[in-house]
């Protein structure tokens, strides 16, 4: 049957989180047909949740044109790449003992929920790509953002022999394809992080400002967006899970407006969020959107829809009908 997933939900998604699905797909949809762009922001571990899956296919078929994550989901997406074959799941996870746990970690297997990514394989062998080009640029004097020395590493095929998925279902390696940008606040609190803080305490790496910073990346991002966000072509927000990935680029437009004091700045022009946080006190990720409003980040006027659901079930989905399976 044609377009299955697609007919499907608008058959069986009527009502509450499910109807809030089928209305954001929409919005998404008439969004871009509209001429806008749109960020899609990624939290959680939704890259080992293999959301390349989906993800890979909407940067081929530009149904986003910038990402915003988190330094795990950025290098997780190549763990998967990588290590594939030596991943583990642990359906019963909650039953696991403190002991049960020790022995995972004895057996080098890090669990993120129900799923062990394994260290040597994944870990170590991006480690050893990403060190090649860390130093390479350190002797030049070259300093790159986080995700343009993993393009780097894409594009030089040094991990091709480990590669042990289809690259069709790497969201990185299509983003890489685009040269599509990506923001990646809080890139330090990765595993990657870790290991550049690493080679730079030991002396493999001279000068720490070979990684460009965040507050580097805020600016490109406010460069990005004045440039794309004008002829009434406004940028959509997509943002999936809560935290630093959303927080830190949503900021972009108040900054504009407030401390940069430009005129003709649209505010976001299309926002949804896939979260399971409920509102509480304080809460970012649980705020309405409506919240947002009094930030200067949203219009009255904006589109806003929250699909209050776990977003390795949603997300996938939406995708699916954004892109017409």
């Amino acid at each position: 049957m044609e377009n299955s997933i697609s007919n499907f939900i608008k058959h069986h998604f009527r009502h509450f989180n499910a109807a809030a699905l089928v209305d954001a797909a929409e919005g998404y949809k008439t969004h871009l047909t509209n001429g806008g762009k749109m960020m899609i922001t990624l939290a959680g571990a939704m890259s080992s949740a293999e959301l390349g899956l989906s993800l890979a296919e909407m940067i081929r078929q530009d149904k986003v044109q910038i990402i915003s994550c988190t330094g795990a989901n950025l290098e997780e997406d190549l763990f998967n790449l990588v290590a594939h074959d030596f991943y583990e799941r642990v359906p019963h996870y909650r039953d696991l003992t403190p002991q049960d746990e020790q022995e995972l970690l004895d057996r080098h297997m890090n669990r993120v929920t129900d799923t062990c990514i394994p260290e040597m394989e994944a870990m170590r062998r991006l480690e050893t790509a990403m060190v090649d080009v860390w130093t390479k640029a350190d002797q030049n004097g070259e300093r790159y953002f986080p995700h343009e020395f993993m393009y780097q590493v894409l594009k030089s095929s040094a991990l091709e022999q480990y590669y042990q998925i289809d690259l069709k279902n790497s969201w990185m390696f299509a983003a890489m394809e685009k040269n599509l940008p990506i923001i990646v606040p809080g890139w330090e609190d990765s595993t990657m992080g870790n290991m550049f803080a690493g080679h730079v305490i030991t002396g493999d790496i001279k000068n720490v400002h070979t990684v460009r910073t965040g507050i580097e990346y805020m600016m490109m991002l406010a460069e990005w967006y004045t440039r794309e966000a004008q002829n009434d072509s406004t940028v959509g927000f997509f943002q999936i899970g809560g935290g630093i990935a959303g927080d830190f680029p949503i900021c972009v437009v108040p900054m504009l407006h407030q401390d940069l004091q430009r005129d003709n700045v649209p505010v976001w022009g299309y926002f949804c969020q896939i979260s399971d946080s409920t509102t509480s006190y304080g809460s970012y990720s649980g705020a309405v959107p409506n919240e947002k409003i009094t930030w200067g980040k949203l219009a009255v006027d904006t589109p806003k829809f929250i699909v209050e659901s776990d977003a390795s079930i949603v997300a996938p989905l939406m995708f699916a009908y954004i892109l017409g399976w």
